[in-house]
């Protein structure tokens, strides 16, 4: 086969057929090579010289034996066989065409709005002269290059909670990229293992995006990313941290054993590490009541509840924390309990606990508020108070309104759904109207596509 098939796009026909745009969202390279080879008569010699895989490993693939999960292979296989990145939850790939040529429509210039003049879009370098520049330049990373990098992480979740991860995401991804460039080269062992560790934080935080987002296949793949990176410096904390992670995403998908199953495996990490911290242990032990409560088990529940208290309460002021369990505070320990206590239909217990820790929430934490927020008026739904839980869910419409989260949206409506019986009582219509008045302007957010 010519040399210049590496090059060749795959014809239109089939990157705009339904089946192959269902296997490049959810990743099922099988179905995705499988389809290259019938209808772009790229056989698997040549997907594995062009995604540069062993050709044994591309027929393991098609047979089903294996899976690929790490992002880098999923980008090889994106720039071999010239699959946009969209397609496959990536970021524009540097041989698509640049949006700064794609034709839009033109808008009427807002008053006051001065537009960028297209000679200086044209004066900045493309993306892959930027590549060769950086290249040229080289880095020599420092443990004030580690410092400025966990700086940016920190700020990256605390805007996530702010305003949710969407507009972040491209972001996060290209820091990660960038370090994992710098790790290809050898570094002294303290900074590479710096390196590593900081890599593992970025690909953690773009899988909570993706989960975040309700887009758990490509959450998934981060996870694992983070996983793998994190075990390359044998961090076993951070990979409880990320099993965590994924059992809490286990319950939204509603796979309860798979839940218990990954917390467990988070809870073997812990246990295997020298100086796990109290408060990482209590934040486990909280997941793995999460993970129970799903699956209705109440005795195991509580058990892991009065576990959580119990290594809390043995938490120190000089206690050698982890930045990324910080969060876990005391207000977030009460809020998760009630949830857990929701979870198995105990509203009653449930409802004085999120109420508390709702009031001590950071005003700063939009998407914690709100998800909160809508815990509490179910709960008080339960108990039939029915005008306070409308209350509380108009409160908690403004921070929804202000955040980007799909998971929040569907917290929203699952409770505009238990409203139902309730359509023509005046809180529930009150609910409804101050529902379309904040929240319109977003589109999927509206009461009528809530109903679906």
């Amino acid at each position: 086969m010519p040399e210049t098939r590496r090059t060749k796009e795959l014809p239109v026909s089939l990157l705009t057929e339904p089946e192959m745009i269902d296997a490049c969202r959810v990743r099922d390279f099988a179905r995705v090579f499988r389809l290259v080879k019938t209808r772009a008569g790229i056989y698997p010699s040549m997907i594995a010289r062009q995604c540069e895989l062993t050709p044994s490993r591309v027929g393991e693939v098609i047979a089903g034996q294996r899976q690929l999960l790490h992002m880098e292979v999923i980008e090889r296989i994106a720039d071999g066989l010239r699959i946009p990145g969209h397609m496959l939850g990536l970021a524009r790939r540097t041989w698509e065409t640049p949006a700064v040529l794609a034709v839009a429509e033109p808008e009427r210039p807002e008053v006051g709005h001065v537009p960028v003049e297209p000679k200086l879009l044209s004066a900045l370098p493309g993306v892959e002269v930027d590549s060769i520049l950086a290249l040229a330049a080289g880095t020599n990373p420092r443990p004030s290059t580690l410092h400025a990098l966990r700086s940016s992480i920190e700020d990256y979740w605390r805007r996530d909670d702010e305003h949710g991860g969407e507009t972040l995401r491209p972001a996060v991804v290209g820091q990660l990229r960038y370090v994992e460039g710098l790790l290809k080269d050898r570094r002294p062992t303290p900074i590479q293992h710096g390196l590593y560790g900081v890599a593992a934080e970025l690909a953690r935080l773009t899988g909570w995006t993706y989960f975040d987002a309700r887009q758990y296949q490509q959450a998934r793949a981060y996870f694992s990313e983070a996983l793998q990176l994190a075990r390359e410096i044998d961090d076993h904390p951070f990979m409880a941290n990320v099993l965590a992670c994924m059992s809490l995403q286990a319950t939204y998908q509603d796979k309860p054993a798979d839940a218990l199953a990954l917390v467990s495996a988070a809870q073997d990490q812990a246990r295997a590490a020298m100086g796990t911290t109290p408060r990482v242990r209590a934040m486990l032990a909280m997941r793995e009541a999460f993970a129970h409560a799903t699956l209705g088990d109440r005795t195991a529940t509580h058990t892991a509840i009065s576990e959580a208290h119990s290594q809390y309460d043995r938490i120190k002021a000089d206690d050698p924390d982890p930045a990324w369990v910080t969060y876990f505070d005391e207000p977030k320990l009460i809020v998760d309990r009630g949830i857990a206590h929701g979870r198995l239909g105990e509203a009653a217990i449930a409802e004085p606990l999120i109420a508390d820790a709702l009031e001590r929430e950071d005003p700063a934490n939009q998407r914690g508020r709100a998800f909160h927020a809508f815990w509490l008026a179910r709960t008080q739904l339960q108990r039939g108070k029915l005008d306070q839980a409308c209350h509380t869910a108009i409160e908690a419409l403004v921070p929804a309104a202000a955040v980007s989260s799909e998971r929040v949206t569907g917290h929203l409506r699952e409770f505009y759904e238990q409203l139902a019986p309730y359509r023509e009582v005046p809180a529930a219509v009150a609910f409804e109207a101050r529902l379309r008045a904040l929240l319109p302007p977003q589109g999927q957010r509206t009461p009528s596509s809530i109903r679906t």
